[in-house]
């Protein structure tokens, strides 16, 4: 009965003043765009202001470190993205200024927005078969961009070629999105995993080519590419965007901001608006957004592994 009563008052935390989200990476971004979709829905939902704060830098291990230093008191937290909470950790190399899992406590996931293979216009391959062939019979010469050595962009094309029979492919490490897209579009690099939130413009447009989604259901945003699972089921590639807090919050606190969260993302009314981005609800509470950091952190140690990926390898 007590465990009962104690698990009832948890839920039933409310905000009384403003809270703060803060974001590690430059606004129009996908995490910053998962934030103010969120705050929206809660002010819509229950009148409670969210506030969406900015502060870059250091793979946004920066706004992390102002989360785990910010007074547990439920008014400041951050986007937590899977990046920075389950690949940086296991990337060698990688600066990181606190301890993730002794000085922010997960809050819950909330979204996620799958990977897209795109290509060079010009690329003598069409399709992910004529890639993997062209690929195998030049070994070295396929080019691939990232945002930089360990990030999810390189973890994904590297994924994809152990994947595909262990292929060769170049990989040429970007200070960002825009730029390895642009180099793909103009035929400087052959192929760059990316964001479908982040690309469907270009796809649209016919600036690059896109010969797969890294999911296994459609996207809202692109629902006729093809699937890359369909041939290759561990190419699942899903950035995660979650919320988190400092290490010391209250259980009660933690509950009610995951609550409040949740409740946002699920309500049909956000859906829309969620698929309008490509963003697609992962509903998962603290217990469970740990569990998904701990499970990627292995998955992607492994894939770190294989293909000797190091941070300081720009």
């Amino acid at each position: 009965m007590i465990l009962a009563a104690s698990a009832v008052r948890a839920a039933d935390w409310v905000p009384k003043q403003p809270i703060h989200v803060i974001v590690g990476f430059a606004p129009g971004g996908t995490a910053d765009i998962a934030a103010r979709i969120a705050a929206e829905a809660i002010q819509r939902r229950t009148g409670n202001i969210v506030v969406v704060d900015s502060k870059t830098g250091a793979l946004g291990y920066i706004a992390l470190k102002s989360v785990g230093n910010a007074p547990p008191d439920g008014y400041t937290v951050g986007i937590g993205i899977m990046g920075s909470l389950a690949v940086g950790p296991v990337v060698p190399g990688t600066q990181i200024p606190l301890d993730l899992d002794k000085e922010l406590k997960p809050i819950c996931n909330l979204v996620g927005v799958p990977m897209a293979l795109i290509v060079r216009p010009t690329a003598p391959f069409k399709t992910v078969p004529e890639l993997i062939a062209y690929a195998r019979a030049n070994p070295g010469k396929v080019t691939y961009g990232s945002t930089g050595a360990g990030s999810t962009n390189q973890l994904g094309a590297e994924l994809f070629a152990a994947e595909a029979g262990g292929l060769k492919l170049l990989h040429v490490p970007y200070r960002g999105g825009a730029p390895a897209i642009a180099d793909v579009a103009t035929g400087q690099i052959d192929i760059f995993f990316a964001n479908i939130s982040e690309i469907v413009g270009q796809i649209s447009s016919g600036q690059v080519k896109a010969l797969g989604i890294a999911s296994k259901v459609p996207n809202p945003m692109a629902p006729d590419l093809p699937l890359l699972t369909k041939d290759m089921p561990t190419v699942e590639i899903n950035n995660w965007f979650g919320v988190v807090g400092p290490a010391n919050l209250p259980a009660d606190i933690a509950a009610g901001l995951s609550k409040l969260f949740l409740d946002a993302i699920n309500d049909p009314a956000t859906k829309p608006i969620m698929d309008s981005r490509g963003l697609v609800a992962i509903p998962q509470d603290g217990p469970a957004f740990q569990a998904q950091i701990l499970k990627d952190r292995e998955r992607w140690a492994k894939v770190v592994k294989q293909g000797n990926i190091r941070a300081d390898n720009n």
